[in-house]
């Protein structure tokens, strides 16, 4: 998040409970809080939890699911593409950012 913060994008935390903010941005329970068009939901959540993660992406018509390095997950990919959402998964965004 630090690096995306620092390279101009605007980021959301989601953080189910226990967290008020990270790194000075409040966050959200949810992503059906955030209250503007979400482009790229990136997941950083174990495997098993993604493709809960992956439906909500959808219900709230983000354009992008992306799970960071080490997370696959071929359920979360189903849901995601069934529904047009651009997918990547075991990657890391800010690895990938610096080489674009």
């Amino acid at each position: 998040m630090r690096y995306l913060l620092a390279a101009g994008y605007r980021v959301i935390p989601v953080r189910p409970r226990d967290c008020d903010e990270v790194l000075g941005v409040p966050c959200v329970t949810s992503l059906a809080e955030i209250e503007e068009p979400i482009d790229l939901v990136d997941v950083f959540r174990r495997p098993e939890y993604t493709p809960d993660v992956a439906r909500e992406a959808v219900a709230v018509g983000a354009k992008a699911l992306w799970l960071q390095l080490g997370i696959v997950s071929p359920e979360a990919r189903r849901i995601a593409e069934d529904a047009g959402l651009d997918y990547v998964e075991d990657l890391c965004t800010a690895v990938v950012h610096r080489h674009i």
